[in-house]
């Protein structure tokens, strides 16, 4: 075979994150390799020709997308373009349903080979998406053990490979060393706010997530706060967060932190792997949420409570995301003695032996390879 040619998609900075890890794994394998999509800055540092960026291209919420159909519609038109004149050998949709599901239906009518990595959440709405993985890829790698046996039963060629993140989490800083990088004193507790990686989500989840830091600080004044600033995102987005910290290093915020409070998404995961509790809480537009509570069918917004099976970490979303109880909810995990701290860290670590063994972008980087060899369908 020639040179390799990938396309990848990420729309979000997780899959920024884990698409960067799957194409350095894939280029171990085809030094030659060439890879072009979409995605943000670290997929580009891993040497991928970016047709469009994160800034455009995470949005969350039903209202929001509606505003941006414009440039989705003319994005659209260039990746089939794209897909026409260069025909990859594989197309790698990373989660981001909303676009990379049209992605690879379009691949696929053009007879091009898709690995579908880090499956939609179809177990949480859109049931129907499992038929539609089923007739349109290649294989689909999943990062969540349960997500294997529910997309086999209806068809999909889905293979467990484990959480990319577990990989990650190994050489993460101790909590002493992430405090040397911030410059935080390491004898106080550190609380971490994490409003989210899109625009959106910070305009919506800041002000409230500042206001229970305040009134954690009342309570408690030697608590530091921290806030992490999504990559990609500018400085004047977070400039309400004063007098607090703001920090884009994440995953040291992440590993100096005695306790956490963040909107749902890959966050949960990396506070379980790195044993931090934390409290999750979630605004979106009033016509997006009442959308969604017809559709969505899981008790739980956030993956740790989806995983544990029960409401081990604190949910608050909505009306109900009031600083005054994220700061009554946030109050015990900032004590390393408190009963309610000692059970969530207990529950977390069970959690982090369900997320597999290191190794996750490999493997799937091996199934890229069992696709190619196979031939197209």
């Amino acid at each position: 075979m020639p040179d390799l040619r990938v396309f990848v998609s990420a729309g979000e900075a997780s899959g920024d994150l884990h698409g960067a890890a799957l194409v350095e794994a894939i280029r171990r394998r085809h030094p030659g390799a060439e890879f072009w999509g979409l995605g943000g800055p670290r997929m580009q540092a891993a040497g991928v020709r970016l047709l469009a960026g994160l800034e455009r291209l995470a949005v969350a919420g039903l209202v929001e997308v509606a505003r941006h159909l414009p440039f989705f519609f003319r994005l659209r038109q260039r990746v089939a373009a794209e897909l026409e004149r260069r025909r990859p050998h594989v197309v790698i949709p990373i989660d981001y349903p909303g676009f990379n599901l049209w992605l690879a239906k379009s691949a696929r009518r053009r007879g091009l080979r898709i690995l579908y990595y880090i499956a939609p959440q179809v177990w949480a709405w859109h049931r129907s998406r499992v038929r539609t993985l089923a007739r349109i890829t290649d294989a689909v790698a999943v990062v969540f053990p349960f997500e294997e046996s529910l997309l086999r039963s209806a068809g999909v060629r889905a293979r467990f490979v484990g959480h990319p993140l577990v990989e990650r989490a190994l050489s993460w800083p101790t909590r002493g060393e992430a405090r040397r990088l911030l410059g935080l004193d390491p004898s106080v507790p550190v609380l971490a706010l994490f409003p989210g990686s899109r625009a959106t989500e910070v305009q919506r989840l800041l002000e409230p997530f500042r206001e229970a830091a305040c009134l954690v600080r009342g309570r408690r004044s030697e608590v530091m706060c921290v806030v992490a600033r999504a990559p990609g995102l500018g400085e004047a987005l977070y400039e309400p967060a004063a007098p607090f910290r703001v920090t884009g290093d994440g995953t040291a915020a992440l590993c100096a932190a005695t306790a956490i409070l963040t909107k749902p998404g890959t966050t949960t995961v990396e506070a379980a792997l790195a044993g931090r509790p934390m409290v999750i809480a979630y605004r979106v537009h009033p016509i997006t949420y009442a959308i969604a509570r017809r559709v969505v069918k899981v008790p739980y917004i956030g993956m740790v409570n989806l995983l544990s099976g029960r409401e081990l970490v604190p949910e608050f979303t909505q009306g109900a995301a009031l600083p005054a109880r994220l700061a009554e909810a946030l109050h015990p995990l900032l004590d390393e003695n408190a009963e309610e701290r000692r059970e969530m860290l207990d529950g977390l670590a069970a959690l982090r032996t369900a997320l597999g063994p290191p190794g996750a972008s490999d493997r799937a980087a091996e199934l890229a390879d069992e696709i190619l060899a196979a031939g197209a369908r």
